[in-house]
């Protein structure tokens, strides 16, 4: 959020340009290639070399997809080869099916897959007539696999699916199922929080490269190895990073141009008071 808000602020300085973070297009083609290229440092949960190579392999083109795929990126479905599964059934290598048309609705934008918790809930509420707050109750109960609870939740929802006319059968499977992918469910909320940051940053990445890598450059001040690898990122992005300078330099990390000028506080052994010392000379 620093780096986002710092790179708002070169911008209203160096360009008067105001932008609004709220308004920004979700949408943007160029942002989405970022991620499909995985030219993703600087870039909010999706810098890891993993992480990476699921973005070229998937080729996200929406919102929806990033928060899917951070939901995804964690242990429990890696291990469990839902990723590889995911990618597939985007691609049209794997049929996407649904066992009831009405799941359709819930599951369309994760590919037929039971990944968000949420869809838990809208599952329990919409086949067996759980209200919301009964459906979080069963969610918690699988999450925490506890067996006399979930054997009390799985009668009370073919109770509820069988007084709405679904087949004993898909009704059981579909608990069944819901159960297995509970263990890997993710608050969906949570995932779409951190996918819009991540789309925000990589939006700035792409249409102000110069802003938001000095703002970077400036979270990273004290961290040299963090610094000499965002210098090299933005050097491949042939934006050219000044030597300080006693007479040019400002505290951080500023834009000059199409250049940024190095920060006297990023300075080995200088710290902030010295470069401010400095700056008012």
């Amino acid at each position: 959020l620093t780096v986002v808000f710092d790179a708002l602020d070169l911008l209203a300085r160096n360009r008067d340009l105001k932008l609004e973070l709220d308004q920004l297009p979700l949408d943007d083609k160029e942002a989405y290639q970022l991620f499909s290229r995985g030219d993703t440092t600087g870039i909010f949960q999706f810098e890891s070399h993993g992480m990476r190579d699921i973005l070229r392999r998937y080729q996200p083109s929406r919102l929806e997809d990033l928060t899917a795929l951070n939901a995804l990126y964690r242990p429990g479905p890696i291990q469990g080869g839902m990723i590889d599964d995911f990618i597939d059934r985007k691609h049209g290598r794997k049929k996407v099916t649904y066992e009831l048309p009405e799941l359709k609705d819930v599951l369309e934008e994760t590919w037929g897959v039971i990944l968000y918790q949420e869809q838990v809930m809208q599952i329990a509420n919409r086949l067996a007539g759980f209200s919301l707050g009964e459906a979080d109750l069963l969610r918690r109960a699988m999450g925490k696999k506890k067996r006399e609870e979930m054997a009390a939740q799985r009668e009370k929802f073919l109770n509820g699916a069988r007084e709405r006319q679904v087949p004993a059968k898909k009704a059981e499977r579909i608990f069944d199922l819901m159960a297995e992918f509970a263990g890997y469910g993710f608050n969906k909320s949570h995932s779409c929080a951190y996918a819009l940051l991540a789309y925000q940053t990589a939006y700035l990445k792409v249409h102000y490269p110069v802003e938001f890598m000095a703002a970077l450059l400036t979270s990273e001040i004290g961290k040299t190895e963090k610094l000499v690898r965002y210098i090299h990122e933005a050097r491949g992005m042939g934006i050219q990073v000044l030597p300080p300078d006693v007479n040019e330099s400002g505290l951080y990390f500023t834009p000059v141009g199409d250049s940024i000028r190095f920060g006297l506080a990023a300075v080995k052994n200088v710290g902030e008071r010295r470069a401010q010392g400095i700056i008012e000379g």
